[in-house]
């Protein structure tokens, strides 16, 4: 089931980020307005543009938050297979994306007075992440 679904909002999304998509959509809002005088602009004809538009968004919606989460976690696995191949990287960043917010934005912290040298004590290299959370 799970295949099924990606293989369909991949192809949706797809093809609903093409130009053709928005020029056919464009052109139906065209085709829209221009029938409003035929119709006199009654309830009817508002609420088929609204319906649709409703129905489009709504399902747009999940298949943006999909496309969102798989990205993301191919990203992190890419960077976590960078740290891991990488000699001087710190191996405890593997996984940090499941910390809360506050402790991933404590590291960042940490991490940019690291790299500004704002640190005195020879700045972060080479700390935990866990120390470095203790730290700030």
């Amino acid at each position: 089931m799970q295949h099924l679904f990606t293989r369909i909002a991949s192809r949706a999304a797809h093809v609903m980020g093409q130009p053709a998509t928005f020029i056919v959509a464009a052109g139906f809002i065209v085709v829209w307005a221009a029938s409003g005088p035929l119709l006199q602009y009654s309830d009817t004809w508002q609420l088929i543009v609204n319906t649709a538009t409703t129905v489009m968004t709504f399902l747009a919606v999940f298949l943006i938050q999909n496309s969102q989460n798989r990205d993301g976690a191919a990203m992190q696995a890419k960077l976590d297979e960078i740290l891991r191949v990488l000699e001087k990287a710190r191996n405890e960043f593997v996984g940090i994306e499941h910390l809360t917010d506050a402790e991933i934005e404590k590291i960042r912290d940490a991490l940019e007075a690291d790299v500004t040298g704002k640190e005195g004590d020879g700045g972060a290299h080479g700390t935990t992440v866990e120390r470095l959370l203790k730290r700030l």
